[in-house]
């Protein structure tokens, strides 16, 4: 392990490059309209890439925290059917999926409410406590992705333990500007069919953004278990942006609403020939089958942000509502009805650099209420209140930068009338150690108050296959994580590496006991005890030729229970060590002809096998490994010097393997009697065919 580190030091970043080049090439572009592509990239820093997760924007050179940043250019060129499946095999991020619909983010290990997903803005609040509960956004309206890795409960408060997803949408355009877009897709494996219509603009300081969304597609199939019957799903989305840019600031309203219908894999099976059971009669259908989920996604927002003599003043509010029915006998008679109210506050104060120190501090938090209006009730009806504030400061010196800062959290829930409340911070520095090498150091401390599921759940949770058990008497998660990490970007290869150790008090997870609480379900319950993980993700990208690129990346993390037997050791829900690989030729690149950033690009993701899982009462299985080839390719199109469409094609599990990813739910369902296999496995072979059409006026 020990000559894996040292190997894996020396070769260092990849995976941010493709991204960083057009995130900044998008503010090249709006900066000097004038100016050619070609003479962009001749003066393209890595260094200079400037990100917002942190307090206020920040070069990336100077951020102590790790940052991974997934541009457009990257989702467009991403075959998925969701935006956290899009963004899932960047290094240190994992997905928990049930079927090709629902999907949750995992950051080295963490999930569930250990991640914050922030849109438009405001954190994202949808019941993500559940497993088959995705995260209810249009990623047509994503423009580019940050990643924070590790506890960012600085700025973002108690669910922050394991990182925050930023999620962008796409920039105002400049000032006389006017902009449609329509873009089309089809999966051949599921049949997935979308669309998406865009009009965008800014005339006089009033600027706006509209985009609707269609998206269906019937059951996936792999090669052993032919067609998954209630892997369909529908999606609509609806999104109005209308503001003002002026001189003081801005001033922006959104408004949106997701909706989506996926049916539920149950996995159950026929004991002789162990085909899936199917309750209707065309497994391609795109309609819902029971059971299913309806669930309804409601935002508004208000996003201000005034010029100051020394600094600016953010305030962002905003108001959710997130209905989530279940639908199991009728088509019309729901079991369950959650009905979730979230309140959401951001007040900001940010600092102008003088002398090279910033500052920054502020106040932020939430007001829920939940309403059970089904039959059944999963989790009890509660309200929440949360509230926290911070202050942080930096110094930026010639080859170093420092900084640090303070938080406290207060989070009142009425159910039990329990209290929790906690200090959390984070101090670290960067060394630019030259023009091409930066050093990063960082340590945070991290706070999570347990939520209601894990409070006081007690029913059938269909999506999961299982009996849910809460502990009323659970105690909030602390943890501690150390940082180190090395950049550099050379003219023909960069690199990254980026090492963690985190240690976790009062983890909670749950976990399989003997005890059956409804017969045909098993019984699970939550518990806790501290865990520490170790890891690292590291990259190298090759370019040896300016048409040639070779990336490589490495995730690795190991976590365990402390102080436990052999069978317990290991926590739950942690991914398996992933090797990512992708040669790509670049044919024509950023020129006029009329292929334009033409590419053709093939790709591997190698998933090693899963030896270290929760063993006590089989709550988890060993995973095998498996390797997934994809080939792809993409070309502007350019009519008279302009560019007047995108097309992308690409085959993912080319190979069409059959395979379980170690977080996958559904390698819990039934045992195939024929064959022995239990679980459902994840789809096979899938070509997609994308294609975009800028409108500008």
């Amino acid at each position: 392990m020990k000559k894996l580190y040292f190997i894996l030091s020396l070769l260092c970043m990849s995976m941010a490059m493709t991204a960083q080049d057009e995130h900044q090439h998008k503010h090249w572009n709006h900066e000097h309209p004038n100016d050619s592509t070609d003479v962009f990239f001749k003066h393209l820093k890595l260094n200079e890439l400037v990100v917002t997760g942190v307090t206020g924007d920040t070069k990336l050179k100077n951020s102590t925290a790790p940052i991974s940043i997934v541009s457009g250019k990257t989702l467009r060129q991403t075959t998925s059917t969701n935006i956290i499946d899009a963004i899932a095999k960047q290094p240190g991020i994992a997905q928990i999926t049930t079927g090709s619909g629902i999907s949750k983010p995992i950051i080295r290990g963490l999930g569930y409410n250990r991640i914050i997903v922030m849109n438009e803005g405001i954190r994202q609040e949808g019941q993500q406590w559940g497993d088959e509960h995705g995260i209810e956004i249009d990623g047509q309206n994503v423009n580019s992705v940050e990643i924070l890795k590790g506890p960012a409960s600085l700025m973002y408060g108690s669910d922050a333990m394991a990182g925050v997803m930023i999620l962008h949408g796409a920039p105002i355009l400049p000032e006389g500007d006017m902009k449609a877009q329509v873009s089309t897709e089809y999966q051949t494996n599921n049949g997935l069919f979308d669309y998406s219509l865009n009009f965008a603009g800014h005339k006089q300081g009033f600027v706006w953004d509209a985009r609707f969304t269609d998206k269906m597609a019937h059951a996936y199939k792999n090669k052993y278990d032919g067609y998954v019957p209630g892997s369909q799903f529908k999606e609509r989305a609806a999104r109005m942006m209308i503001g003002l840019n002026k001189s003081w600031g801005h001033s922006h309203l959104v408004g949106s609403v997701f909706h989506q219908t996926p049916s539920i894999i149950e996995g159950e099976r026929d004991e002789v020939t162990g085909e899936l059971e199917c309750i209707t009669d065309n497994i391609k259908t795109y309609s819902k089958a029971l059971p299913f989920q309806k669930i309804n996604h409601y935002k508004a927002v208000w996003d201000n942000s005034f010029n100051l003599p020394k600094g600016w003043l953010k305030a962002i509010f905003g108001y959710q509502q997130n209905q989530r029915q279940e639908f199991e006998e009728s088509d019309d008679d729901y079991e369950l009805y959650f009905k979730l109210h979230t309140l959401t506050y951001d007040l900001r104060y940010l600092s102008q650099e003088w002398n090279g120190w910033k500052m920054a501090g502020g106040i932020n938090g939430m007001w829920q209420q939940s309403l059970n209006l089904g039959e059944e009730s999963l989790i009890p009806e509660y309200k929440l209140f949360d509230i926290g504030g911070y202050a942080t400061v930096s110094k930026a010196m010639d080859h170093l930068t420092l900084n640090g800062g303070l938080r406290y959290d207060n989070r009142h829930i009425d159910f039990h009338s329990r209290n929790f409340g906690s200090i959390s911070g984070s101090i670290g520095a960067v060394w630019n150690v030259c023009e091409h090498t930066n050093v990063r150091l960082n340590i945070a401390r991290g706070f999570r108050a347990p939520n209601m599921s894990e409070l006081g759940s007690d029913g059938v949770h269909e999506g999961t296959i299982r009996y849910e058990t809460g502990n009323a008497d659970l105690k909030p998660e602390y943890s501690w994580q150390a940082d180190l990490g090395l950049d550099i970007c050379l003219p023909l290869v960069s690199a990254q590496v980026a090492l963690f150790a985190n240690r976790i008090e009062n983890y909670i997870f749950a976990k399989r006991i003997p005890q059956v609480m409804e017969e045909g379900y098993l019984t699970y319950q939550y518990t806790q005890g501290d865990a520490r993980l170790l890891g690292f993700e590291a990259g190298f990208d090759f370019h040896p030729i300016h048409r040639v690129h070779f990336q490589n990346t490495f995730s690795y993390v190991d976590a365990r229970q402390m102080h436990a037997s052999s069978e317990a050791k290991y926590l739950p829900m942690t991914p398996a060590p992933r090797w990512n690989s992708e040669l790509k030729y670049e044919f024509t690149h950023h020129n006029h002809k009329v292929l334009n950033n033409a590419f053709v690009a093939i790709g591997m993701e190698c998933n090693l096998a899963q030896n270290h899982y929760y063993k006590v009462d089989d709550t988890e299985t060993r995973t095998p490994g498996y390797t997934l080839l994809s080939l792809s390719a993409g070309t502007d199109l350019n009519i008279k010097h302009r560019k007047v469409a995108e097309f992308y094609i690409t085959a993912d599990n080319l190979l069409n393997k059959a395979y379980q990813n170690h977080l996958s739910r559904l390698k819990y369902c039934d045992i195939n009697n024929a064959t022995g296999r239990q679980g459902v496995y994840n789809m096979g072979r899938n070509i997609v065919f994308k294609m975009i059409l800028p409108i500008s006026m």
